[in-house]
């Protein structure tokens, strides 16, 4: 329990996306009075639903998959009472068209990790022989890649400079096994070309999903817009346990003579005991203008280093496309498709049955798709679509709509500054957001992990010494 002292709040959460709600909530759990300040109308950040301009409709900004290895995210929405909100898998079962048209299931038995993966891709029917005998290659790697991950073993999977595509290709995978599932895994996990991405983080995520509980693979979709899934539910849980949500309110972080941080909200300061900036890397440096400016240079360990390496951070984009078509054409609730420009298909409204369809088309790393007009999105997006589904060119499009998220992850390449640490210099300012170094890649995951650890370096600094 936090020490609370009168009339002061605990802490001030900037931002509310996954990252800022996950910190607030765990703060709140904990029996500290948190202010929430975000600068959009609506909570979200960049995990968040619009209402459709034409139907009202609530729309996701991207489709956000979870997986079962997603332990941290799944605590927090149990917190919040809407972790039966997520529809998962047994174990994880998905279903690929080629760039032939021809299709085929991957599906991960019992078996013991890695194990249950080395068995499925060695039963799947979308490769050949030399492409099975590749698959049984990656078993090493993953092994190593899991006792890393544990903290037990001095070898590591993967070396800094070495990019997913270079490490595979050490590893043996083939050009097939590469282009129907790694590439596309890699993509999806990371949102960036495998030719570019660093290894070491895919190798980490590998071992997340294949290297412990074969339920960490299950895949996982959101019943609900994600408002509904996690962002108004959070709100409530802040609300009822005396908490308070600002939305609309732009803050900045102001550095006084005493070298703590303080925030102000347009001229009112909000008095707290700890800050955490749960902003994106991109948003850093405006959170921490003004009167903060001159105070960065002058804190030990530098702060202004800190700002300097997350503007210098490239960002990947996502391209979705969302389809509404007059009839159903996809069987299940999602599909891969390999080698083209939108790689993944999912059924926003159910995959069985009659009547109207709609579809998200999904594009990771998207730096070639990203800057096209909305008409030449739809068209590659349908384009992609037939040529997996023929059935699907008898369907009449009733609405089209394009999502571009520019700055939708931070770059995984391996010339990118380093990603910070939870606590700064600045004694009672904190880090969260999926960007700082939780190990892992630009994910829902990474964010929450990151709300956790802030919510307890603040309860740590908030205890009476």
């Amino acid at each position: 329990m936090l020490d609370v002292m009168a009339g002061i709040m605990d802490c001030v959460v900037i931002g509310g996306g996954f990252a800022g709600l996950s910190a607030a909530v765990r703060l709140a759990s904990r029996g500290a009075r948190v202010t929430v300040v975000e600068a959009r109308p609506t909570l979200g950040g960049r995990a968040n639903t619009f209402a459709d301009p034409d139907t009202g409709e609530a729309v996701d900004n991207g489709q956000h998959v979870l997986f079962g290895c997603y332990h941290e995210t799944l605590a927090f929405l149990a917190t919040i009472g809407t972790a039966d909100e997520v529809w998962f898998q047994q174990s994880l079962e998905v279903a690929f068209v080629d760039p032939d048209g021809r299709r085929s299931t991957l599906r991960v038995g019992g078996l013991p990790p890695p194990w249950h993966l080395i068995a499925a891709l060695v039963d799947w029917d979308a490769l050949g022989g030399k492409d099975r005998w590749s698959a049984l290659r990656i078993a090493r790697p993953l092994r190593v890649a899991v006792r890393q991950l544990r903290g037990d073993s001095r070898q590591i999977a993967a070396s800094p400079g070495e990019t997913v595509e270079n490490w595979l290709i050490r590893n043996g995978q083939s050009a097939r096994i590469r282009e129907m599932l790694w590439d596309p895994l890699a993509l999806a996990a990371l949102n960036q070309n495998p030719r570019t991405a660093a290894a070491p983080i895919f190798a980490g995520v590998l071992a997340r999903l294949f290297g412990s509980d074969p339920r960490d693979a299950a895949l996982g979709l959101s019943k609900r817009p994600l408002l509904e899934l996690y962002a108004e539910p959070a709100r409530r849980y802040l609300e009822a346990r005396g908490s308070s949500v600002r939305t609309g309110a732009s803050a900045q972080v102001a550095i006084g003579p005493d070298g703590l941080a303080s925030v102000w909200v347009r001229d009112e300061r909000l008095d707290a005991r700890a800050i955490v900036a749960a902003v994106p890397w991109f948003g850093l440096k405006a959170l921490l203008s003004g009167d903060a400016s001159p105070a960065l240079s002058r804190v030990e360990g530098s702060l202004a280093d800190i700002v300097r390496r997350a503007s210098a951070m490239e960002a990947s984009p996502i391209v979705t496309v969302n389809l509404w078509l007059d009839r159903q054409v996809v069987d299940a609730p999602f599909l891969g498709l390999p080698g083209r420009s939108f790689q993944w298909v999912f059924a926003k409204n159910g995959a069985s049955g009659h009547g109207p369809s709609h579809l998200a088309l999904v594009s990771s790393g998207a730096d070639r798709l990203v800057n096209l007009s909305n008409d030449e999105l739809v068209r590659i997006a349908l384009d992609d679509l037939t040529r997996a589904l023929p059935e699907a060119s008898a369907a009449v499009i009733q609405r089209a709509r394009a999502i571009r998220e520019k700055q939708a992850t931070f770059s995984l390449a391996p010339n990118q500054p380093p990603r910070p640490a939870t606590r700064t210099p600045v004694a009672n300012l904190f880090l969260a957001g999926e960007w700082i170094d939780t190990g892992l890649p630009g994910t829902i995951e990474s964010a929450v992990v990151s709300g956790h650890r802030a919510a307890l370096e603040v309860e740590r600094y908030c205890q009476p010494h």
